[in-house]
């Protein structure tokens, strides 16, 4: 059987995504990064910035997260986003800009566990394109929110399902660092 090398992607868990609706996922995010860091395993971070007349701004009117605080990750992960191998900075949805993607190639990554904020958009879509890139994507479930509310975040898990699998949407429990499922 071939090795795995998994990731654990941590998508945009930053102050001007952080609301009622996605709050509850930093604690869990936190442990799951902790227990990654602990086994010795890739953990990446990944910041959206937005800038002016961006598509974001000029199509959908979005004018958020151009400078700090908004940019910030969380003061909870801060520390933790430190010892991780990366930082993504990216004006897009997706990790998978130059930066993501050399990495990603450099690190022969075979499977990347994905979570943060939002699940219906920077999520799936880093997920998706882990998956066309040939990497086994895993949207992990209840470390991914959306800060618009329940229904879209339930949106993206269902779309996940469709374009990544089923079986490919679990628990962070189930997001062994060992690459297997279950801890």
């Amino acid at each position: 059987m071939a090795e795995i090398n998994p990731v654990l992607v941590v998508v945009d868990v930053q102050n001007g995504f952080v609301t009622e609706h996605s709050a509850h996922v930093v604690p869990v995010i936190k442990d799951l990064v902790q227990k990654w860091l602990d086994a010795g395993r890739d953990v990446v971070f990944t910041r959206y910035l937005n800038y002016d007349d961006s598509p974001f701004e000029k199509v959908m009117g979005w004018s958020k997260l151009k400078d700090s605080p908004e940019i910030d990750i969380v003061d909870e992960l801060q520390e933790l986003s430190k010892k991780s191998l990366a930082i993504i900075d990216k004006k897009i949805y997706t990790m998978f800009n130059e930066e993501g993607t050399a990495l990603a190639r450099e690190r022969g990554w075979t499977d990347m566990y994905v979570c943060g904020i939002d699940t219906e958009v920077c999520v799936l879509k880093t997920a998706v394109d882990a998956f066309e890139h040939g990497i086994r994507a895993w949207l992990l479930t209840d470390a991914s929110a959306s800060h618009s509310g329940r229904a879209p975040h339930e949106a993206g898990v269902l779309v996940a399902q469709k374009m990544i699998g089923r079986q490919q949407t679990i628990s962070s429990f189930d997001a062994s660092p060992s690459g297997s499922t279950g801890w």
